[in-house]
């Protein structure tokens, strides 16, 4: 059997901000009625976290959940705990209307981080990073230039997206250019 690796294996690159592929990160969707205390508790199980309001994100290290919409979840856990971590949420959801989906492997995780990394991602995401605006413990989905993409602040320097696995090469690409030396724009 093949080992996993992650969609760059660890590609970085230091320009104005690090920019580093994660490498494997465990990953469940879960939809449902967020409200749902069955929901609410195999979140807490599985992650050690309440389930977060919207456009919270409640992460530390690889392990928590963030708001993804009305009716969905990004549940984090680590890689190799995936498999064990979706099984105890399935079999917790069983009388629930909710489905549990492992989609580890279709998405890509990314670290930006240093003083410049909220301009960085700024100069491709239509979204005010300011402090103000966002801060830790919040996650946004938006647009990456042309493709989609989910990110937070861990902390007020270091921020991480997630694309789908397939977009990854164009996503690292892009924070890349946006990381050149020199290309400091000041926004934030």
């Amino acid at each position: 059997m093949s080992e996993p690796i992650s969609a760059l294996n660890h590609a970085s690159y230091d320009g104005i901000a690090r920019i580093e592929e994660c490498g494997l990160q465990g990953m469940i969707t879960l939809r449902g009625d967020l409200s749902d205390k069955v929901l609410a508790k195999a979140v807490k199980d599985a992650t050690g976290q309440a389930v977060p309001g919207q456009r919270a994100a409640f992460v530390d290290g690889d392990t928590g959940v963030c708001w993804m919409s009305t009716d969905e979840l990004l549940v984090l856990v680590p890689y190799a705990e995936v498999e064990a971590k979706l099984a105890a949420m399935t079999n917790a959801l069983g009388g629930t209307h909710a489905l549990a989906v492992n989609v580890s492997d279709a998405r890509a995780v990314f670290r930006i981080s240093g003083a410049h990394a909220r301009e960085v991602l700024g100069k491709l995401a239509p979204v005010d990073l300011s402090a103000e605006a966002f801060q830790p413990g919040q996650i946004r989905r938006s647009r990456l230039a042309q493709v989609a993409g989910a990110f937070w602040l861990d902390d007020e320097q270091t921020l991480r997206v997630v694309c789908f696995r397939s977009a990854a090469d164009y996503v690292f690409k892009l924070l890349k250019i946006a990381a050149q030396p020199g290309s400091e724009v000041g926004v934030y």
